[in-house]
Order: C-alpha cells, then sequence, then structure tokens
C-alpha cells in the first residue's frame, strides 16, 4: 500500500494506494455514518502542528506504553509480501510500518500523547531534530553515542554518507528523491547525474554538498533553502544503510537493522519472522520499544480473511493483528457496531484526499461560474458509497488530509458537508448566468467497481443542475497515464493524492505549481495561477512548520474557493482490528495504521 507512493510513482501509485486503501472497500458499508459523537472524535484527531523537537526531546528511552509488559509471540496477518527491505527502496505504508520496527534515520517521529494524534519530529540517530543558521540551507546534524547496527558495529557518520550516496545509484529506483533532488539541485530523474554510479566507483559527493568532518558530525549543504529536512529524513527512505554490510542489490532481501527489531528469517510470498536485536540501545531511541519477544509475519491474508481470524479471536490468534490489512468492507459496520469489539478497534484518517479534477486547460472551463456550477451540483455522497460509506470515507472540504498540519475542519466552500448530495438549484443559476445550460462536460472515469458506481451517480447530479454529461471509460491499469497527458479530452476525472510527510509542501507545491504543468506530472487540473506559484515559493522558505502549515492552509482555500480547479471529494479512513491480548494498539496518524512501536501482548 502506497503510504508513501505517492510521488516518485504517484501516477500509479496513487491508484495503488487507492487500490490498496480501498479494494476492501468495494461492497456494503452504511452511508449513514455510526453517529455524530465517532465523526467528532476524528475531527479532533486532526494533526496539531507538528514541531521539530530538540535535544532534551530527542533523549531516549520512549515514554512507556500504559499497561506494557514484556514478552510474547504476535501474529501479523499482512495482505502483501514485503518487495522491499532496503531503506533506499521503501516508499510504500505497509513496508514503512515494517520500517518502524528495524530500521532508524537521523531522524523520526515522536509520538507525544497516547491516542497517536500528537507528534513532534525528534533525533532518531542524531542528538536533535537538526539545527539550520541560515533559513534551510545548510543542516547540521550530531550522532547520538552508542549507537550500532544490528551486526554489533558502531553507526558513524560514514554509514549516513554512504546512505545518501548511494541514493544515487540507477539500482535505487523505488524510494523518494526528495533529498537527492535537493543535493543537486534539480526536479527529476536529472538528479542522478551528480553522482551517477553512486560510491561504488570511488567517487563521492564534494564537500560543498554534503560534509562528514569527523565521525559524528553530518552537514547537508543545499544550493536552496529546504526548512523541511527534518521531515524527509523521517522517511522510512532514509533510514541508514551500513557502509560495510553493504551488498548492493542483495540487501534488497537482508539488510544491517538498527530498530529494535531484526529479520530472522524471509520467505517471500509466505512469511517473515522478527526478533530483538540486541545491539538495540532504548537510551538512544526515543521513538521506539521492544516489548514483544518474536512478531510471526504472514502473507497472503486478504482483508476479509484477516478480519474473519482476528474477530474469531482464538488460539496464538488471539494476540493476531495486522499492521496494514483494514477490516472488509462486507464487516465494516457490523465490527464498528459492536461495543464488545470497541477495545480492539482503532480508526483514523490516512494522508490521502480524493478530489474531482476540472481541466483548466479546456476553453470552456475557463469560466469560473462554469466552474463553481460544477463544484456546487457535484454530489459527494455517491463516492464516499462507492468506498463503503462514511465509515472509510468522510466528505473532504479542503485539499489537505485531517493527517496534515494545517488542516481547518471548518473549511466546506460549497457545503459539502451540509449537502453531499450537491446543489443542483444554485449550480443552475450560475450555468444560467454564464449562458450555458446544456453545455456538454466529458466526465473520465476509472473502469472498477468502484468507479463505474459513483461516475454513474455523479454524472445523474450534474445533469440534474443542467449539464448534458458524457461518461468516458479509461482503463485502470493506464488511468494515471491517461489523465497526466496535457492534451487529454476529460473536463472532469477523479484523482486521489497522499501527503509524504504531515506537511502540505508534499500536497500544494506537487499539485498546483503551475511551472510544474507537463506530460506525466500531477497538477492534472493543469491550473497555473500566478499567487498560488508565488505564493509556494515564499512558503517553501518558512523554517518554522508550524507558520508553514497555516500559510499552506490559505493557499489550499483559496485554490478550492476562489481558483475553483477541483472539488473536494472525501478524506480516507480505516478501521483496524485485533486479537483481545493484544495491547498497546493506537491508530498512528503519521503512519496511516497501527502503530508497531507501541504493541506488547496481554
Amino acid at each position: 500500500m502506497s503510504r508513501g507512493g505517492r510521488h516518485a510513482y504517484a501516477a500509479i501509485s496513487v491508484l495503488a494506494a487507492g487500490a490498496l486503501v480501498l479494494t476492501g472497500c468495494s461492497k456494503g458499508g452504511s452511508d449513514k455514518g455510526n453517529d455524530n459523537k465517532k465523526d467528532k472524535e476524528n475531527a479532533q484527531r486532526q494533526q496539531q502542528s507538528i514541531k521539530f523537537g530538540d535535544a532534551a526531546a530527542s533523549t531516549g528511552p520512549a515514554a512507556e506504553v500504559p499497561g506494557a509488559k514484556s514478552g510474547g509471540t504476535m501474529e501479523v496477518l499482512q495482505r502483501d509480501s514485503y518487495a522491499h527491505l532496503d531503506p533506499g527502496q521503501i516508499y510504500v505504508s505497509d513496508e514503512g510500518s515494517l520500517a518502524t520496527l528495524i530500521h532508524r534515520g537521523l531522524t523520526g517521529y515522536k509520538a507525544t500523547s497516547d491516542d497517536g494524534s500528537k507528534h513532534e519530529v525528534v533525533g532518531d540517530l542524531a542528538t536533535d531534530s537538526g539545527t539550520t543558521t541560515d533559513g534551510g540551507k545548510t543542516w547540521k546534524y550530531t550522532l547520538k553515542d552508542g549507537i550500532k547496527f544490528a551486526d554489533g558495529s558502531p553507526i558513524t557518520s560514514k554509514d549516513v554518507r554512504h546512505t545518501f550516496e548511494r541514493m544515487f545509484a540507477p539500482f535505487i529506483n523505488q524510494g523518494p528523491p526528495y533529498i537527492q533532488q535537493w543535493l543537486a539541485d534539480t526536479p527529476g530523474a536529472d538528479y542522478r547525474k551528480l553522482l551517477k554510479d553512486g560510491p561504488y566507483k570511488g567517487k563521492h559527493l564534494s564537500d560543498d554538498i554534503l560534509q562528514t568532518p569527523d565521525d559524528k558530525t553530518i552537514v547537508f549543504k543545499f544550493k536552496s533553502s529546504h526548512p523541511d529536512l527534518p521531515y524527509a529524513l523521517a522517511m522510512a527512505g532514509y533510514a541508514v544503510v551500513s557502509a560495510k554490510g553493504d551488498t548492493k542489490t542483495k540487501y534488497d532481501r537482508a539488510p544491517v537493522t538498527t530498530g529494535p527489531y531484526k529479520i530472522e528469517s524471509f520467505k517471500s510470498g509466505k512469511s517473515m519472522v522478527l526478533v530483538k536485536n540486541t545491539n538495540w540501545d532504548p537510551k538512544t531511541d526515543p521513538i521506539r520499544h521492544q516489548y514483544v519477544d518474536k512478531f510471526n509475519i504472514t502473507f497472503n491474508q486478504q482483508y476479509e480473511a484477516s478480519t474473519k481470524t482476528l474477530l474469531a479471536d482464538t488460539g496464538a490468534d488471539q494476540a493476531g493483528i495486522s499492521f496494514n490489512n483494514q477490516v472488509d468492507a462486507g464487516n465494516l459496520s457490523k465490527v464498528l457496531a459492536d461495543p464488545k469489539l470497541k477495545s480492539r478497534t482503532v480508526s483514523g484518517f490516512q494522508p490521502y484526499v480524493g478530489q474531482m479534477n476540472i481541466n483548466m486547460s479546456h476553453p470552456a472551463l475557463k469560466d469560473k461560474k462554469i466552474r463553481q456550477a460544477i463544484a456546487y451540483a457535484l454530489p459527494i455522497t455517491p463516492f464516499v458509497r462507492a468506498y463503503g460509506g462514511t465509515d472509510a470515507m468522510e466528505v473532504a472540504g479542503g485539499l489537505i488530509s485531517p493527517t496534515v498540519s494545517g488542516y481547518d475542519a471548518s473549511f466546506d466552500p460549497f457545503g459539502k458537508k451540509k449537502k453531499p448530495a450537491g446543489d443542483p438549484e444554485k449550480a443552475k443559476a450560475l450555468l444560467k448566468e454564464a449562458g450555458k445550460v446544456g453545455m456538454k462536460l466529458t466526465f473520465g472515469y476509472i473502469n472498477t467497481p468502484e468507479g463505474q458506481q459513483y461516475s454513474t451517480a455523479m454524472a445523474a447530479g450534474l445533469k440534474k443542475a443542467g449539464f448534458d454529461v458524457q461518461r468516458q471509460e479509461i482503463p485502470a491499469e493506464t488511468y494515471y497515464d491517461q489523465v497526466s497527458k496535457l492534451d487529454n479530452n476529460y473536463d472532469i476525472f477523479h484523482t486521489a493524492w497522499g501527503a509524504d510527510w504531515p506537511s502540505a509542501s508534499t500536497v500544494i507545491p506537487p499539485l498546483y505549481d503551475g511551472r510544474g504543468i507537463a506530460d506525466g506530472a500531477q497538477n492534472y487540473s493543469q491550473v497555473n495561477d500566478p499567487k498560488v506559484n508565488a505564493d509556494i515559493d515564499r512558503i517553501n522558505k518558512i523554517t518554522d512548520p508550524v507558520k508553514a502549515a497555516a500559510e499552506w492552509e490559505k493557499v489550499d482555500q483559496y485554490l478550492v474557493k476562489d481558483v475553483v480547479n477541483e472539488v473536494p471529494t472525501g478524506y480516507y479512513k480505516q478501521t483496524q482490528i485485533a486479537g483481545s491480548k493484544v495491547g498497546g494498539m493506537v491508530y498512528d496518524d503519521v503512519i496511516g495504521g497501527v502503530d508497531p512501536r507501541r504493541l506488547f501482548v496481554k
């Protein structure tokens, strides 16, 4: 599941993300929701602005989980086998969840509440979240004392340098591209020219880009400001790789780990066993725990099967959980309605937001009144229903997810939360004013059962407002290829996007920077607004993450309300279940699922 593949291979992976987030929700599910109390609880889970922590906040050990005890074996039921274990290749959410147990990076997210809703970025292997004195161009990190790889060798700045230099090698091609692009000061895949073979042929990044003056110190030197570096370094894709133990492509099967667990065995497509890493020192780790003795992971467990097993709650599966599988749609409303299961389930938002794109390159759609008419007319209920109802998704007001700093729960310019079935009268009046009643709209939709279902009902809602809607089917395999073509003939089409870290800097710039309009890029609505472009440049330089979050939210509101290039549809949610002997289960908003680091066997 792509909790991460939202950029490098966003074109496919946002679809994969959607598929992985949602394939369990193709049927059933109520669209009445549970009750207002549940919705209020979810609204309160919104990310508080995430701060960058100092040395005190970065000191281990992690605060004890209430009621936790050590020992026992946990059964983990997963749908998908892990394609990648090399940190440099990790960019999707199931691998990201595993990485929280086996890999460590310079920074990481520390939960500052016991419910998984509040966090700060702290130093993980580093003594703090990083220091910059020039607005984010130069960042300095110092490694902690006593940090080791699972083989007992100390982690030094040479390993950190190697970690980043190997990112440029051609075989590292699945992970996040951010820091490599920042070091090379170039977008796209051109960054590889900086060090095309990585460090493997004796070449290295120069000291005016990356410095390691001693075993403890790492200095990143960028030509432009990158105030988000502490967030980026917390991605699993930038966890530390052993220079001495690097086996290049083979590392993807058997990495030298740094977290509280190491891999005892891995049979691809079948199983994995994690055991305690005795070289992990809790005093150096402010983030993780090591309560469980062993994790037995079994693959090929579909959502329905894992839900059934965990509901049955027998034998070894009483200590059973899934890091990523959600409760399948067929069981979702039943599970959420059963008070006896309340202590065994967690729910939360994922980083994905759905949006109906309005193609700004089409001449007829340059008229703002027509775009506003689409926005008012579009019914959101069919979209939410297609994916399992309000238990699986919440009607969206803006483009920033509740898991991202700066999210505003009250923002709802087109009244979608109050009228999810749309407002055809208001839309028709706008269409009349524009003199375009009966205007033809081509609606490109994905040919999945969900796509068929929501597009039929959404088209009917648009017709009520006076549009002549022609639905056009697009194959699922090539959906994102088709809609990201500049000369596509779709007036409206749906996409979903998830933030790579809890900052809208990984939402607004990739999706709405007009200078990034290109075939295959993610500015699907082809919006090119001078104010948005200028705001992106300005906010990208703000080093305080809390101030930046407030500014990004203003851009979100300007885009939805004033530019009207997209209609937000849904905030994606997930519910997970565990056996009765699983303790410490919380839904972590940054991980977008259960937090494996807090688990214990009761």
